[in-house]
């Protein structure tokens, strides 16, 4: 049995902790191990052309599935990211089927023009985003071909040009 001097001092001894460093406390029960850069830098390549590989990889390591590769120089790419601009778009369904994070990107892919019509209202410069490789709307819409030419149209009514534009790395 605890007496009630010692439980007075433990209680005070504890809060004067918490109270001078509380994020440690928290810190240490909300650490989580962080996936290798090998296994990113795999599933992120991958979604640019094997859909077979990409979905072994994410039944294995299904936190895999909004992970960002950086290939350096500001330029950062998820699987959606990448199989958006390749315009692939069987796996780009897979993987928003499986929770990955939609984008205005991926919309104009995949021909979402009523999406695209209000984010650019509300959002005018996403006109010239710059996605993974400096890929832009434009890129994404022409990717998507038909299923997107309405998106295609409305951005070149808007005056977008480019099709990718220079990443600006900044040291």
């Amino acid at each position: 049995m605890i007496s009630r001097k010692k439980f007075i001092v433990s209680g005070i001894t504890g809060t004067s902790a918490l109270l001078l460093n509380p994020f440690k406390v928290y810190a240490a029960k909300d650490e989580k191990p962080q996936l290798k850069n090998e296994l990113v830098k795999e599933f992120v390549g991958t979604s640019h052309r094997d859909i077979t590989r990409v979905v072994e990889m994410h039944k294995q390591y299904p936190t895999l599935l909004n992970a960002a590769w950086d290939w350096g120089g500001g330029d950062f790419e998820t699987a959606l990211g990448a199989a958006s601009h390749v315009g692939y778009i069987e796996l780009v369904n897979y993987l928003l089927e499986n929770g990955a994070q939609m984008n205005f990107l991926t919309c104009c892919l995949m021909g979402k023009t009523d999406l695209v019509k209000n984010m650019l209202q509300l959002y005018p410069f996403l006109i010239n985003m710059k996605g993974p490789h400096g890929f832009t709307p434009l890129h994404h819409a022409i990717q998507g071909e038909t299923n997107a030419l309405e998106v295609k149209e409305y951005l070149e009514s808007l005056g977008a040009k480019e099709t990718k534009l220079q990443l600006q790395y900044v040291e």
